[in-house]
């Protein structure tokens, strides 16, 4: 029988400080080591998130430590879930056990023949309950002659009690940060996370700001249905996401039919404004091949904001704020008067170090005094 006072008193004092992927590989390098006739172990738990179902991480004996694992939204109406132990776990809320060393049928799911198959000789995972009911499961798979023996199961009982404290702490941090990345970035998310939630933290920053919205979005709710202007919008907002993404930037805020992004100056204003403009080219390209049944216009002006947190005592919101946000979004308001997709102010094409051509000389509302107009060379 393992020794598993010294595995409860290494998990409680030392694997909970770990990530999932080093906690479940040296619990399962511990367990090994101390005479467990395993052969895989796995740790898993529901999440909370928008593209996310659950993550996993499962240590094997024969293999390299392997990296956590995501199963997206919907798994379980998928053919590995259905009917599976795992299923089995979720559904009885109690332990499982299957002998592997006895026959199998065509009734038993397919994860235990391929165990089998793989010298696995006994199968047994219990349920990880959580207090606001999610929960998640601990899996461990052996591959010795006679499997697990009783005291085996009782140690690995004893074990799962407390992996249940320590899998509750890492469901709440995921759902911390999928709460945090959803709804302000990845960026400023992780500055939340950091604790920069007090009203009136702010820095000043130097940033390329991106302002976009879609023309035309009165008139588009006048005449489609409510459920077909919210795919359009949602189709929109994915474009938009997928091209600041991919150029370095981060998306602050989502404002009705609007999006309002942010590339901050890093190594240098030229490299922010250029992120911003590739940024700008990326989605009106992925609109042209996306058919998005709607046109929008992109401002960009590279200024300085104010970035952080402004708000009620008990209600507060992480943004920028700032005359270089409010010229952004005016030089976007430009774009329909001058059919342009993309404009930008003479800051951004002085600094961007690429070819532009100026489309027009305005007087944005707001700002005293004249401001050129310039769009990249290629539109």
């Amino acid at each position: 029988m393992p020794n598993t006072a010294s595995h409860i008193d290494w998990i409680l004092h030392t694997g909970r400080m770990l990530d999932m992927e080093a906690l479940t590989h040296g619990l399962g390098d511990r367990l090994l080591a101390d005479g467990l006739p395993l052969m895989r172990l796995r740790f898993g738990i529901r999440t909370t998130h928008p593209l996310t179902g659950a993550i996993s991480v499962i240590w094997e004996a024969r293999s390299a430590p392997q990296k956590r694992q995501s199963a997206p939204l919907g798994y379980e109406a998928r053919s590995t879930y259905i009917g599976s132990p795992m299923e089995i776990i979720a559904n009885t809320r109690a332990p499982y056990r299957k002998r592997l060393s006895d026959p199998l049928t065509e009734a038993d799911h397919l994860v235990l023949h391929e165990l089998k198959d793989q010298g696995a000789t006994d199968y047994y995972g219990m349920p990880v309950p959580f207090l606001r009911g999610n929960g998640g499961m601990f899996i461990a798979v052996s591959d010795g002659p006679d499997g697990f023996a009783d005291a085996d199961i009782e140690a690995l009982d004893r074990i799962g009690d407390v992996m249940t404290l320590v899998a509750e702490a890492h469901s709440n941090r995921h759902l911390a940060e999928a709460i945090a990345t959803s709804y302000l970035g990845a960026r400023t998310g992780q500055r939340v996370l950091d604790g920069q939630i007090t009203r009136g933290d702010i820095q000043t920053i130097e940033a390329a700001i991106l302002f976009s919205d879609i023309r035309g979005w009165t008139a588009l709710n006048a005449t489609h249905p409510a459920t077909e202007t919210l795919h359009i919008a949602n189709r929109y907002f994915e474009v938009m996401s997928d091209a600041v993404d991919d150029n370095g930037g981060e998306i602050l805020k989502f404002m009705g039919d609007g999006v309002l992004a942010l590339f901050p100056t890093g190594d240098s204003g030229a490299t922010a404004c250029a992120n911003a403009i590739a940024a700008a080219k990326t989605a009106q390209a992925m609109a042209e091949t996306a058919d998005l049944e709607a046109r929008f216009g992109i401002g960009i002006h590279y200024g300085q904001v104010l970035y952080g947190n402004v708000g009620a005592r008990s209600r507060i919101d992480f943004t920028v704020l700032g005359q270089s946000v409010n010229i952004a979004a005016r030089i976007e308001a430009c774009c329909g008067a001058l059919d342009m997709p993309v404009l930008m102010s003479d800051t951004v094409a002085q600094l961007c170090g690429a070819p532009t051509r100026r489309v027009a000389t305005q007087t944005l509302k707001g700002v005293d005094h004249p401001m050129d107009l310039h769009a990249p060379a290629s539109f």
